[in-house]
């Protein structure tokens, strides 16, 4: 059996992971903690981070940090996890969905100005499989518009745009460090303060709204209650598990980018024979190998390709179903044509196995698989 996602552990995390707990260091900001941060500042320049319980509650955090409040708009694409929307609709604003691009399934930033209303105070980008938006675009109309952008960087750890990192493409980056992502520490996530106004609330924040870092750094005797806020602070144990992969960064990309490029290379011929789509990467993007999908002609060839592939022991995934039309999305009021192009690649797209522990000979059963199904 291939597996969709299998996390790749070594003796490296569990030694991390020991010296953790012999430190009795048990709850949050702790060694691993901070190392982590140095490692985002070396390798991506990134100076204000904190890490969350989860990409939501990074998410989260960002829609309080902009004092999003009922009766707010966000324009947010449809094609994205739960957790994007969850993140606003929690403070009472409202999505207004956008559709998406044929080639890359990020936000169409061609439709955004048409979305913008008297309401919207906010615009959430999502940088799909790892590949950025076209973020210059989006912050030229947010900043001639006076609106916020939010970076949903969850899938784009060290993936590039026009020379700059995912998550530090506007105001706020967020990312996610599941199991399922390239980098995980089992349940995480980190908020990227891109201006460092932002830091001081934000710790309090995610330290249910007390000053507890201020404690900490020794800055007061004492920490109150300052704010709202909730338990957005992750386990030093799982940063332990998180500064180990890190540390294992360029060997977990060399991995993964060796199964993606197998898989590009192995289907061009089922795309010349107009069996399939294969993923598009723009000129301007350096991606991280996050994973590989490929279009298919309809809904009825994916499940029957879903179903195929299961039978030879593969586990592939239909990735999601777009927020608009799901039942949430019905329930707001939403319809399946309104993102038009968005309904259309969601009930074609197909999401491949993808991990650091995968070999090459198992990509290559994949696309041989897939060739003899189709």
């Amino acid at each position: 059996m291939i597996p969709f996602n299998k996390a790749t552990v070594t003796p490296l995390e569990e030694q991390y992971v020991i010296d953790a707990l012999r430190n009795s260091k048990l709850s949050g900001d702790g060694k691993y903690t901070m190392r982590v941060y140095e490692q985002m500042r070396e390798r991506f320049g990134i100076e204000t981070m904190l890490l969350t319980t989860s990409g939501t509650t990074a998410l989260e955090m960002a829609s309080i940090l902009i004092n999003l409040s009922p009766g707010d708009e966000v324009i947010v694409p449809s094609f994205t996890f739960s957790s994007t929307v969850n993140a606003f609709l929690l403070r009472g604003a409202k999505p207004v969905f956008c559709d998406i691009r044929e080639d890359t399934f990020n936000m169409n930033e061609a439709l955004i100005e048409g979305l913008i209303t008297e309401k919207t105070k906010a615009i959430y980008c999502v940088d799909y499989a790892g590949i950025p938006c076209e973020m210059s675009i989006v912050n030229s109309i947010a900043a001639q518009r006076g609106l916020f952008v939010i970076e949903d960087a969850a899938q784009a750890v060290g993936s590039t745009y026009q020379g700059h990192y995912a998550g530090t493409l506007s105001e706020f980056g967020c990312y996610s460090f599941h199991e399922t992502k390239n980098y995980a520490m089992g349940e995480g996530g980190a908020i990227v303060l891109n201006k460092e106004k932002y830091l001081e609330r934000a710790e309090i924040i995610r330290e249910k709204g007390t000053n507890r870092r201020q404690v900490l750094k020794g800055w007061t005797d004492k920490y109150t209650w300052h704010d709202i806020g909730s338990s957005f602070l992750p386990s030093d144990l799982l940063a332990a598990i998180l500064c180990a992969q890190l540390d294992r960064y360029d060997e977990i990309l060399s991995k993964r980018m060796s199964i993606w490029n197998t898989y590009h290379e192995q289907l061009k011929p089922l795309e010349q024979a107009g069996k399939l789509r294969r993923a598009i990467i723009p000129e301007n993007v350096r991606h991280n190998g996050h994973m590989y999908n490929i279009v298919l002609p309809d809904d009825i060839v994916r499940t029957r390709l879903v179903e195929g592939l299961k039978k030879n022991g593969i586990m592939s995934y239909i990735c999601y179903v777009p927020l608009h039309s799901s039942p949430m999305g019905r329930k707001l009021g939403f319809h399946a044509e309104d993102c038009p192009v968005t309904e259309a690649l969601g009930a074609r797209t197909l999401r491949l196995p993808l991990y650091a522990d995968m070999t090459v000979s198992q990509a290559e059963y994949v696309t041989e698989t897939i060739s003899k199904l189709l």
